[in-house]
């Protein structure tokens, strides 16, 4: 099925601009902020539950999208608006920035080609165990932070050193250090508190 829009009426409507993208950022964070307050607030309690339940759908759902998004530097008109939610959102999803731009490009450069493509999402014959599994976040947790620690010392696999230009690996070294130094102080922040909450 193809739905008739006019050419000049598909052209109005791909008009780009930053005010959308940036009341939806605002709504979007807005949003994960109460329900993390909700669940902080009813900590110990059942009714944090839902408070949670949001939070994660907010914090690792939606930010896939806006980071693919921002990452094609379509969301918000401005190129600087895309960066900075592409890197919050990178940070999110437990992804290193710079890999994951050049890995995404690769992609969409060779878009199934196993050996070339890492962001294959579902290989054949299908593993739907793991497929299922990538609905939860768990994978990305299982096989990113190990990556993350990895690049933090400076390793890079052959892939990704295959996709990621020489001149911009150094780049995905720093970025893997900084997020690894996050989730180091949040730790420690959980430590010193005797609590959890800082880590959830």
């Amino acid at each position: 099925y193809h739905t008739d829009v006019s050419r000049k009426t598909m052209k109005e409507l791909m008009q780009r601009s930053d005010s959308p993208a940036i009341r939806d950022t605002i709504i979007w964070i807005a949003a994960i902020l109460v329900s993390a307050a909700g669940g902080v607030y009813f900590w110990g309690t059942w009714w944090c539950v839902p408070f949670f339940f949001v939070y994660g759908v907010l914090y690792a759902s939606a930010s896939d999208s806006r980071w693919h998004e921002c990452g094609h530097g379509t969301a918000f008109r401005t190129r600087w608006m895309n960066d900075v939610v592409y890197q919050i959102a990178s940070f999110m999803l437990m992804r290193n920035p710079v890999t994951w731009r050049w890995s995404h490009a690769r992609h969409h450069t060779d878009t199934i080609i196993v050996g070339r493509d890492a962001e294959i999402a579902v290989m054949r014959p299908p593993d739907l165990l793991r497929a299922a599994l990538a609905f939860t976040g768990i994978l990305d947790f299982r096989y990113s932070l190990p990556a993350l620690v990895r690049q933090a010392f400076g390793k890079l696999t052959p892939d990704e050193k295959s996709y990621v230009p020489e001149m911009e690996q150094h780049k995905a070294v720093m970025a893997a250090r900084w997020h690894v130094a996050i989730y180091i102080a949040t730790i420690a922040l959980a430590l010193t508190m005797r609590s959890w909450v800082p880590l959830v």
